[in-house]
Parts: C-alpha cells; structure tokens; sequence
C-alpha cells in the first residue's frame, strides 16, 4: 500500500469535517502544490497535451492521479500521461467547464472537483500582491495564530530566499486592521517571488479577506520583538532533486507552459 501522503491526510480531514472550511482550503491548497499524473489520449506532443476527457453524470472532468502507482491501478496497464503541478492543471482548465477526477478508483481517495471549484481555485492562485509603501503604527499577536502552520507548509522550500516569516496583527495610521505575514531577511531580488507565493499563499490559507504581506530586515524584526508575540512561519529549503536522465516533462519550464488540445 502506498504511503500516505500530504494530499491523502488532507482529503481525510475534509471528509471527516464536511462542514470545516479551513479543512477544505487546505485540501485545494495540498491538490495545487502535488504533482498529478494527467492522464491522456495519447503522447505529449512537444508542449501540446491531450488529456482524457470523461463524461460522468455530475459534467465533464480530466483524470488526474498524485502517483504513478494509482494511475497504472485505474488504467490496468501502460497510458500516456504528464506529470504536472496541480496549479498548472487548474490554471489550464479554469473557464472550459472541465472538472478534476482525482485519483477516481481508489475508494479512500477519489475526490470529484466540480468546474466551478476549478475555476475558484484558479482565481485565487491567480492572485497577486498589491504594492504600497505603507507601514503599521501597530503591532500585536494575529487573530489566527493557528494559520501560522498552513502557510508554512504552503510556503515550503522557500527558506532559499528569506530568513523566516511572521504571521502578526498590524494597525495602519488610516485605522485599519489586518493580518500580515511579515517576511524576514529576504534576499536581495527576491521579494517580488516571495510576495507572490505568499499572496497565493494567505488567499488559500485565509480566505477573501485582506491580509497584507511587509518586508523587514532581521534587524527590524528583532528591534520589534516579533518572536514574543507573532506566530513563526517557517521557511524550509528545498530537498535537492535526482538528477535527470530523460527529457525534461511538459510543463516543467515555466516560459513554456503546456497547452491543452
């Protein structure tokens, strides 16, 4: 039996609290950031896929699987696919109509994602940081102190370019209040990468409601005292990937997204 994994635990979780919305967004944040086997019709062409497009009664929906075990278990045998970022997936099919069948055939884990749950989801990874020069008169511990461990996890392996985060309650001149995540010590060019993960990342973790991301040098950080009050982000680094012996897949290269026929 495969071991279980991130995805897995979160759709448990999901299932058990039906009701429970951070349950829910953590389950579509864990489906953006796995890589799914997209099943298709037939080879990749270049940067062009054909996924498998099924008819059920609840819509049309392509078939996704966050292994390769699980693929080869519902398809019975050798199938083209493509090894894609859920994220890219999403983003391709946003607007077409097309849910996702994920890993359908394994009674503990299939899960249907209607279209307009594609569509949502695709809008919120769509979101983008709002720059402003800005800074808070006031500081306290966030309302939501336990989100602090969702947008580690959804900001994972991003250790490379900063020093840490803070997830804090800051009050601006003008009176208004919000949740921040406040990054620490990035490194020089980095911030506009790092404000776009975590823009995505409080979209998902948060919900709809406004939430700022700040900038501050260790310095700052520490002249404040955010480690007495705020809740720690962490920032892991990435596990240095196996060296590749093929070709590299669709959709690996950022400047060549695949398209779908």
């Amino acid at each position: 039996m495969a071991e279980s994994s991130a995805l897995d635990r979160a759709h448990r979780e999901m299932i058990a609290r039906p009701e429970d919305e951070a349950a829910r967004r953590t389950y579509y944040h864990r489906l953006a950031a796995a890589e799914l086997c997209l099943l298709l019709d037939r080879e990749p062409e270049g940067d062009d896929l054909a996924p498998t497009v099924v008819d059920l009664d609840e819509g049309k929906f392509i078939l996704a699987f966050d292994s390769e075990e699980r693929l080869a278990a519902f398809a019975d045998g050798p199938v083209p696919y493509a090894a894609l970022p859920g994220r890219v997936i999403v983003g391709l099919l946003a607007g077409q109509g097309i849910g996702v069948g994920l890993n359908l055939g394994s009674e503990e884990t299939a899960f249907l994602m209607a279209a307009v749950a594609v569509d949502w989801l695709a809008e919120l990874l769509a979101a983008e940081p709002v720059a402003g020069a800005a800074r808070p008169v006031g500081w306290a511990a966030p309302a939501r102190p336990e989100a602090a461990e969702a947008l580690s996890a959804a900001l994972s392996g991003l250790g490379v370019l900063a020093e840490g985060g803070w997830l804090v309650t800051v009050r601006h001149a003008d009176s208004r209040v919000a949740m921040a995540l406040v990054i620490e010590g990035a490194a020089p060019g980095a911030e506009g990468p790092l404000a776009k993960a975590a823009a995505e990342a409080l979209a998902l973790t948060l919900g709809p409601e406004e939430a700022d991301v700040l900038f501050l040098s260790s310095e700052e950080c520490a002249a404040l005292g955010l480690a007495r009050f705020a809740a720690p982000v962490i920032l892991t680094r990435p596990v240095a990937p196996a060296p590749m012996s093929e070709p590299s897949a669709p959709g690996s290269d950022p400047d060549r997204p695949p398209r779908l026929r």
